[in-house]
C-alpha cells in the first residue's frame, strides 16, 4: 500500500477502462469489462444509482459536482464530514467518530450534530502517522507508524499516554534508511486484552523482512497487560485491514504482490511454448487475488514465496474464479523449486477480493444494520492504482455466520466511471450507534454516511 497522495497521483495516470465487481445474492461475479460494455450499474446485485447528498458548506471539489453511488434499494447515501485525507475509523464509547489523518499526524473527532452531519475538532496530533484506531472499553489504541499507544478516553479527551508497542519499524529505522513502502500500520484489540498489530512488509518482494527484527510482514502480538510483540501470523506481505470478529477471532484483509510471474509450465492464453516465469500483462491483471484471513497463532500466508490461486482451471486465461476456500501456488521468481516454503501445505484462505483490489479498513457488524447485513464484515476497497483495467473501488461486505465469513458482496459502489476515471475511493467502514455505516474517503477528503430505511 503507498501512501495516500502516492496512491491518488496513481490513479490520476490511469487511462484504461473500468473494473466493476458485482455480486448476485451470495454469489459474487468477478468479471473485467471495459469499454461500452462496462456496466454503469451493477446489475443483478440489487444495487441502484443513488445521488450522494452534500450538504451546503460540504461541496469541496471534486463533490462540488452531482455524482451517483451504488447502493441497497432504499438506502441513501450523504456527505457526514469532510476530512482531508481521512483514513480509518471507530466509534468511542459516547458515539463520536475518530478518524485518523496520518498525513497530518492528527485523529479527528467528529461529533455528530443530530442533521445527518457532523462538527470536527482535533483529538490528538503531532502524532507520527497515527493510522490504525481500537477501543477496548474505555481504552483507546492508535497505531503509529512506529509505535502503538493506549489512552484513557472521557468525555471527548484522553489523557495518561502509555506506549504499548516501541520501535515498530518505519521509514526513519535505521537499518531501512527510508526505504520503506508499507509504514502505516493498524490494531486491533482481543477479548482477552491482547492487541495485534500490523507490521507491513518493506517493499513487494522484500524477502529479508521475514528476518528483521521485528519481524516485517507480520501481524505482531502484545501480550495481555504488556509485554514484548512478538508474531502472531507471517507472510502477509501488508495485512492493513485487521479486525476482531465477534466470536474473538482475528482477520486480516492483505494487499497482496504485484507483477506476479505465471507460475505454470505451459503456454498462456493465445501464446505458445511454456510461458512460466513470465510477467504477461493479462496475468498480472488479475493475480494475485488479496487475502481475507481467519489468524491463528503461528500461521502463514505466504508471502513471498507462495500465492492463492482463484482460478478454477488454473493458469488458463479468463478462467471462472472460486473465491472461497482458496489454494496457493508457488512463486515462479521466489520460490521457483518450492525448496523456500511448500505452499501445498498452507491452509487455505477462507475468502479473497480480487487482484489489486487494496482492501486497507476492515470491521465487523454484530447487530445494528437491517436483514442480510445484521452479521458481517465490512471491507474499504481501495481499488488498483497500477492495473489495466483498474479495479474499482468499493465497499464490500462479507456475511458472517458460526465463525465463517461468506463471500465478497458489494455494498457500495459506483466510485469509478467506464472511462476508469474516479471521484471517490473509500478506505474503510464501520458501522455506527444509530443504525448506519460510515465510509472514510481518502481521495475525495470525505466521511459518508450510508443509511437503511429509516435511519
Amino acid at each position: 500500500m503507498r501512501s495516500p497522495r502516492s496512491l491518488r497521483l496513481a490513479a490520476a495516470a490511469l487511462t484504461a477502462t473500468a473494473f466493476l465487481t458485482a455480486c448476485t445474492g451470495p454469489t459474487p461475479v468477478d468479471v473485467a469489462l471495459s469499454g461500452d460494455a462496462a456496466p454503469v450499474a451493477a446489475a443483478g446485485s440489487g444495487l441502484v444509482p443513488t445521488t450522494l447528498n452534500v450538504p451546503a458548506g460540504m461541496d469541496a471539489s471534486p463533490l462540488d459536482e452531482s455524482h451517483q453511488a451504488l447502493v441497497p434499494q432504499g438506502w441513501t447515501i450523504s456527505v457526514f464530514a469532510r476530512v482531508p485525507e481521512a483514513r480509518l475509523a471507530v466509534w468511542t464509547p459516547d458515539r463520536q467518530l475518530l478518524v485518523s489523518v496520518p498525513d497530518e499526524g492528527r485523529v479527528e473527532r467528529l461529533t455528530p450534530d443530530g442533521r445527518g452531519g457532523s462538527t470536527t475538532a482535533p483529538l490528538l496530533e503531532g502524532l507520527n502517522q497515527p493510522h490504525g484506531l481500537a477501543f477496548a472499553g474505555s481504552t483507546l489504541y492508535v497505531a503509529e507508524s512506529n509505535q502503538v499507544n493506549a489512552y484513557d478516553y472521557a468525555g471527548g479527551q484522553v489523557t495518561n499516554r502509555r506506549v504499548v508497542a516501541a520501535n515498530l519499524p518505519d521509514s526513519k529505522s535505521a537499518d531501512l534508511r527510508g526505504a520503506y513502502a508499507h509504514a502505516l500500520k493498524s490494531v486491533a484489540v482481543g477479548p482477552d486484552g491482547a492487541v495485534y498489530v500490523s507490521v507491513g512488509s518493506t517493499g513487494n518482494i522484500s524477502e529479508e523482512d521475514l528476518t528483521a527484527n521485528p519481524p516485517r510482514a507480520s501481524i505482531l502480538r502484545i501480550p495481555p497487560g504488556g509485554g514484548t510483540p512478538a508474531p502472531f501470523a507471517t507472510g502477509v506481505r501488508n495485512g492493513t485491514g485487521l479486525a476482531v470478529a465477534p466470536d474473538g477471532a482475528v482477520w486480516t484483509a492483505v494487499n497482496g504482490r504485484d507483477n506476479v510471474p505465471y507460475p505454470y509450465d505451459k503456454p498462456y492464453g493465445n501464446g505458445t511454448g511454456s510461458a512460466y516465469g513470465q510477467v504477461i500483462k493479462d496475468y498480472v491483471t488479475n493475480h494475485p487475488g488479496e487475502q481475507l484471513a481467519k489468524l491463528s497463532q503461528g500461521r502463514n500466508l505466504g508471502w513471498p514465496y507462495c500465492n492463492i490461486e482463484r482460478d478454477a482451471d488454473p493458469g488458463v486465461a479468463a478462467s471462472p474464479v472460486n473465491p472461497s476456500n482458496v489454494p496457493f501456488v508457488r512463486d515462479a521468481e521466489t520460490n521457483p523449486d518450492g525448496a523456500k516454503l511448500d505452499c501445498a501445505t498452507l491452509p487455505r484462505v477462507e475468502q479473497t477480493f480480487g487482484a489489486h483490489s487494496a482492501p486497507l479498513g476492515l470491521s465487523f457488524v454484530d447487530g445494528g444494520l437491517p436483514g442480510p447485513y445484521a452479521q458481517g464484515a465490512l471491507a474499504g476497497v481501495h481499488g488498483s492504482w497500477n492495473a489495466s483495467p483498474p479495479r474499482a473501488p468499493e465497499v464490500s461486505f462479507f456475511p458472517y455466520s458460526n465463525g465463517a465469513l461468506g463471500p465478497q458482496q458489494t455494498l457500495v459502489g459506483g466510485f469509478q466511471a467506464t472511462d476508469g476515471s474516479r471521484w471517490g475511493r473509500p478506505v474503510a467502514a464501520v458501522a455506527g450507534p444509530d443504525g448506519a455505516v460510515y465510509v472514510t474517503d481518502d481521495d475525495a477528503g470525505a466521511v459518508y454516511r450510508l443509511a437503511p430505511p429509516g435511519r
